[in-house]
């Protein structure tokens, strides 16, 4: 008589990893998983999260792997503990990374080969690359297992969106936090446009400059008697055509003393406290405060622009004695502190530098040179006239265009700004509030940055940007307009289709209600860092579309947002700053800062250095999960990762492989054996080891939850990690004649352990979680959910939690692990047999006999016997 079929299925105890992932992404999207996890958890509570909006300037990188992962891990973990999870995809469309991009593509140098153009023409390339590159950002999405909702995502060049975007700045702009200004910022002279302190932050890199110490003969007063010369120092040559004052600090002691190198004598004014830096042998001629040099007049060492009354010593708490001479040349034009303190004294402005960078083509020897250029012919031209005291070159960090790496000037010029510094201490307060992973960025680099907070140049002189919604006429009467259906009433048009982009909303004038002057936009766009910042009520279109102020209420703040430790100075920063702005409310409960991605060598990925690992390539080669389980667990989230295919590589065979050869062995002998569920025995008629490891399956479970509930995934990884060499290493080994002869308690246990282990595994591990429910579990009980995906979080059955047990195997284990060490260190193999083995551990004599029968098993030792028993000498082994 035949025996009945076994249900159980053969499962390959090899696994092509990539191949795998595409058969499941195709079940996924036949069978909609996504979408059935979805409307699974509609009205359960809400757990809200914000995808960040990645710029589609360009193809996708490893680093964008790294973000995603963490990004899809907790959604899956918070839809499993029965929350809705809403995943609305995003992309930021606006700025200077798309706009840069396409003035690459079409050979352009400039703002005028886009004027040229045609802002039009040009606006349409910036939008058709948006698509480009948004089309390969989905794919990469897909392909990893992120599982965002695409059909509903928010694009920030979107009309709905740019509405809502005006709405909010007329919002700032009524509470009179949006003002145009006449300062000095972070300015691009390639892009043509100032920056925000967010972007500069972004933009550092290490140059070598001159560094020049100046003389400036004083021209009135009593030091004028004794021939001093003030002596000042800058890293920044080019500025002192310039020059319109310098300043001291008013209680400053300061010295005019005599100086002698190569028997020619001459007198400087120093900080006393930088003497010794500044000068070699020298005779203090007199001492006096920095108030008593206010006013002394000087000559200037490049006379090349007229500067009218100017050229005298101005005073300005913010001058140090911590370098340089304690005297600091002003050039208010490129300098925001310079600025002040010059307007203080009613000193002018005069800026010889054009908006491209190039000093105006009449000034003499530099004019038509780019700023950064002018430094060599000035300094030889100072040696040359004799006030050069001395010269070296200086390393030091400098700020470059974040987007086109061009050296920015800070150049004095209108802008418009949020008024940030007003609202500091609600950022402060908000911040306090916020729960940051790591704990120490929240009073470190974050909240540093928030309590050096600057007003936020908001305005950019481009085009591909949400147009500034600000209408003024010629006698300066202003407004802001919040809508289109507002513009629309304003200038009697019906506007509701109007493209609201550069030029087309260029277009729309109106009446002055104030003079009846006509009304033009100003001509500037505005930081995209305030659209990506702007997304938690802009995606919804709040609040002129229809339902979406019921959206935004419910989904506002988010309880998780995560990005790369950069976003400190970005993402993160705009979003708690216009919600705060907004609604007196940061947009956000939890973040999660992610570490930068490194080669294997430690070095940051290029292309010049020829160490970029293509993320397509990566999971084609070694498999979506194999990566993300990589990024998740090799280490803390916070920290650099180093990625090379070794490392990736070595988690697969350590972890996942042993994990999957697991799986493959209980298909085996459960087939074999025709075993099915229903044949499992009560836990009572189990063996100890069948115990032990549902106690640690039930404790495992208790970890896992509270790593992800604490976005652990570290942890997690650490903790599932353990409990697969436990179940591989330990449980199966030691059961493997039980699996043999067929015994359905092993059978039972060990499924019940790959069930309720896939499900914990499956938000780090979405493919081969998928791939074991659909071969194993469900082929053993079809009436299970479709997917893990749709399956609730295991809940520990803590009865079966048994702490002693558990402590009475590890004891076991660690006994094991020392009795061989004892054998390597005395050259003697396991396969030859002793007699004894002496042991002292605390609970030996409670281990129950099976445990001391594996330890004589793995030991090849026919007796065991406690230490106290002991009659000669003994060797002592511990590692």
């Amino acid at each position: 008589m035949s025996q009945p079929r076994s249900i159980f299925n053969a499962i390959p105890a090899q696994i092509d990893l990539p191949a795998m992932e595409h058969a499941i992404l195709d079940f996924w999207s036949s069978n909609q998983i996504f979408e059935k996890s979805l409307a699974s958890r509609v009205g359960a509570p809400m757990w809200t999260f914000y995808e960040g909006p990645p710029t589609a300037n360009g193809m996708p990188g490893t680093h964008h792997i790294e973000a995603r992962v963490f990004k899809d891990v907790f959604p899956r973990y918070q839809t499993m503990k029965g929350k809705y999870v809403s995943r609305k995809a995003g992309w930021d469309c606006h700025g200077l990374p798309v706009e840069i991009a396409v003035e690459k593509e079409l050979g352009f140098t400039g703002k005028a080969d886009i004027e040229k153009f045609g802002v039009a023409e040009f606006n349409d390339k910036c939008r058709t690359s948006v698509t480009r590159h948004v089309d390969a950002f989905t794919r990469m999405t897909e392909r990893m297992g992120f599982w965002v909702d695409f059909d509903e995502a928010y694009w920030t060049m979107a009309p709905e969106y740019v509405e809502s975007v005006w709405w909010s700045l007329k919002e700032v702009w009524k509470k009179g936090l949006l003002v145009q200004d006449h300062r000095v910022a972070p300015y691009c002279p390639r892009c043509g446009t100032g920056l925000s302190d967010h972007e500069l932050a972004q933009g550092y890199e290490t140059v070598t400059d001159p560094s020049v110490f100046v003389r400036f003969p004083i021209t009135s007063g009593e030091l004028q008697t004794l021939g001093a010369s003030l002596l000042v120092w800058t890293t920044t040559p080019w500025t002192l055509v310039s020059n319109t004052a310098i300043a001291a600090h008013p209680d400053v002691d300061y010295v005019a003393v005599r100086t002698t190198v190569d028997e020619v004598s001459e007198v400087l004014v120093v900080a006393e406290l930088l003497l010794s830096s500044v000068a070699g042998e020298h005779e203090i001629l007199n001492k006096f405060k920095g108030s008593d040099l206010e006013r002394v007049t000087y000559q200037r060492p490049l006379n090349y622009i007229d500067i009218p009354d100017a050229h005298f010593v101005i005073m300005a708490e913010y001058v140090t004695t911590e370098d340089g001479t304690g005297l600091v040349h002003q050039a208010p034009a490129f300098g925001a502190d310079d600025l002040a303190s010059c307007r203080a004294y009613g000193l002018p402005v005069v800026n010889p530098v054009a908006p491209d960078g190039t000093f105006l083509g009449d000034i003499p020897v530099i004019g038509g040179l780019f700023f950064k250029d002018a430094d060599k012919p000035l300094v030889k031209e100072l040696k040359a006239s004799g006030a050069l005291y001395k010269s070296t070159q200086y390393e030091h960090s400098y700020p470059h265009c974040w987007r086109c790496h061009t050296a920015l000037i800070y150049y004095a010029q209108p802008s418009w700004y949020i008024r940030t510094t007003s609202i500091k201490d609600s950022l402060l307060r908000e911040n306090e509030k916020t729960n940051w992973y790591p704990e120490t960025i929240k009073n470190g680099r974050y909240g540093d940055w928030l309590t050096n907070n600057i007003d936020w140049a908001l305005s950019r002189n481009r085009y591909w940007g949400t147009p500034l919604p600000i209408w003024r006429c010629e006698n300066k009467h202003e407004i802001c307009i919040a809508s289109l259906a507002e513009l629309g009433e304003l200038s009697g048009q019906e506007l509701s289709t109007l493209d609201p982009h550069r030029p087309f909303v260029d277009d729309i004038t109106f009446a002055c209600a104030e003079c009846s002057s006509t009304m033009n936009r100003v001509p500037e766009v505005i930081d995209c860092w305030y659209d990506s910042g702007s997304m938690p009520f802009a995606q919804w279109g709040y609040p002129h579309k229809a339902g979406s102020v019921e959206k935004f209420e419910a989904a506002y703040p988010a309880d998780f947002i995560c990005e790369a430790i950069d976003q400190t100075r970005g993402w993160f920063y705009t979003l708690m700053t216009i919600g705060t702005l907004v609604f007196d409310k940061s947009s956000y409960e939890n973040v999660l800062c992610l570490g930068h991605i490194l080669d294997k060598d430690g070095r940051k990925m290029s292309k010049h250095l020829g160490n970029v690992l293509e993320p397509m390539a990566l999971m084609d080669q070694h498999g979506a999960d194999a990566v993300r389980w990589y990024m998740l667990a090799a280490g803390s989230p916070w920290a650099s990762r180093r990625v090379g295919h070794e490392a990736i590589s070595d988690v697969v065979r350590k972890t996942l492989l042993t994990y999957w050869n697991t799986i493959s062995f209980h298909a085996l002998y459960a087939q074999a054996s025709n075993f099915s569920l229903d044949q499992s025995p009560p836990l009572s008629e189990r063996s100890i080891m069948d115990k032990w490891i549902l106690s640690e399956l039930n404790s495992l479970i208790l970890e896992v939850d509270k790593a992800y509930s604490d976005f652990d995934t570290q942890n997690a990884g650490k903790v599932l990690a353990a409990f697969i060499d436990d179940l591989s290493n330990w449980y199966v080994r030691r059961s493997r004649r039980r699996f043999w002869d067929g015994e359905a308690a092993a059978l039972a246990t060990l499924h019940e352990c790959l069930e309720t282990l896939t499900q914990l595994l499956s938000p780090m591990i979405p493919f081969i979680a998928e791939r074991t429910w659909q071969d194993l579990i469900r082929v053993a009980n079809p009436s299970v959910a479709l997917s893990v995906h749709l399956t609730d979080f295991p809940v520990a059955d803590q009865s079966l939690i048994n702490l002693e047990l558990n402590k009475q195997v590890a004891m076991t284990r660690r006994v094991v692990e020392l009795g061989r060490a004892a054998r390597a260190e005395s050259g003697v193999k396991i396969r030859q047999p002793l007699q004894r083995a002496l042991i002292s551990a605390q609970g030996w004599s409670s281990l129950p006999v099976e445990m001391k029968e594996q330890i004589s098993d793995e030991l090849n030792v026919l007796d065991l016997a406690d230490i106290a028993d002991a009659d000669g000498d003994l060797v002592d082994v511990s590692i």
